[in-house]
């Protein structure tokens, strides 16, 4: 009798065994299950060529296999083009998207000779089928800053457009282009400008510096001069119309300089002449408002 408890007492506790693992792996799946990027299923085919729209400028793209080809399409940044690099296929694929705003996309893909839908709206799509779009990528030039609260930040300075500073400015040709404000974030400085067209004729932007140069020679062809980058702004570099005016907000990593130096901000019209200048001391880099506290709007993507 007791060599028979024994046994049962053994085959007990292989079982409890069994179970613990069992609910150990149950448990474990679970945990993975609230943490993974579910997929989107598309179709792609060999004959006509599928196009993603993203809400943000394409970062990152990364193909499962060889059976798929994909790129950006010309001068449209986040318009990503994919199709079958062979025919028929059996197998299912995949590919991978990071985009400017942090977001990270992942997609199933499978052959059809006849695709159903060879087009695709990711910020539609993901309001139609309610996805949590709350991953966030890490960039490396915006350090520890989210690109998803970046870009929340720059949203929200451009839609409240307060003038903050009134002494930085500069008009000629009928042009104005003010800077409105200089925020501070964890880092980061957001510049906040606007220009203005008082003119009949178009002003097409080429391009927009920010550099630090010696307040001596600010004012001429300048020798020694240390270049920054604007990491993001929140609208490209549009043309602005005849008797209108915009705005926009571009983000740097923080920085100060000396009282001989001065920050100069220049934007050039392309093929004209029309050039503005904003010349800013350390005094207003320092003095630029904490928007640590600012509340910011989330809006559903």
């Amino acid at each position: 009798m007791k060599s028979l408890f024994k046994k049962v007492v053994a085959m007990l506790a292989i079982a409890m065994s069994g179970l613990t693992a069992t609910t150990g792996v149950a448990q474990s799946s679970n945990l993975l299950d609230a943490g993974k990027v579910e997929p989107y299923e598309m179709e792609v085919t060999f004959d006509k060529t599928s196009h993603i729209i993203f809400p943000s400028a394409i970062r990152y793209i990364d193909l499962g296999s060889d059976y798929l080809v994909a790129g950006k399409a010309e001068d449209a940044d986040n318009v990503l083009r994919v199709k079958a690099a062979v025919r028929d296929f059996e197998e299912e694929t995949n590919f991978s998207v990071i985009t400017e705003d942090g977001r990270f996309y992942s997609f199933n893909a499978y052959y059809s000779a006849y695709p159903y839908v060879l087009s695709y709206d990711m910020l539609k799509l993901g309001r139609t089928l309610q996805r949590n779009s709350s991953n966030d990528v890490l960039f490396e030039e915006l350090g520890n800053n989210s690109p998803s609260v970046a870009g929340l930040l720059l949203e929200t300075i451009y839609q409240k457009d307060k003038r903050l500073i009134r002494h930085i400015g500069s008009k000629s040709y009928s042009i104005q282009f003010l800077l409105k404000g200089i925020y501070t974030h964890r880092g980061s400085f957001y510049f906040h400008t606007e220009l203005r067209n008082t003119t009949n004729v178009p002003f097409r932007i080429d391009f927009v510096n920010f550099k630090v140069v010696d307040k001596k020679v600010a004012k001429r062809t300048v020798a020694q001069e240390r270049a920054l980058t604007a990491l993001r702004m929140y609208k490209p570099l549009m043309p602005i119309a005849a008797q209108s005016k915009e705005q926009n907000v571009f983000l740097l990593d923080q920085f100060t300089i000396d009282d001989e130096k001065v920050l100069l901000v220049e934007i050039y019209e392309k093929s004209g002449g029309r050039h503005q200048l904003l010349e800013v001391s350390n005094s207003d880099l320092v003095g630029a408002k904490r928007i640590e506290d600012m509340h910011l709007k989330i809006k559903s993507r």
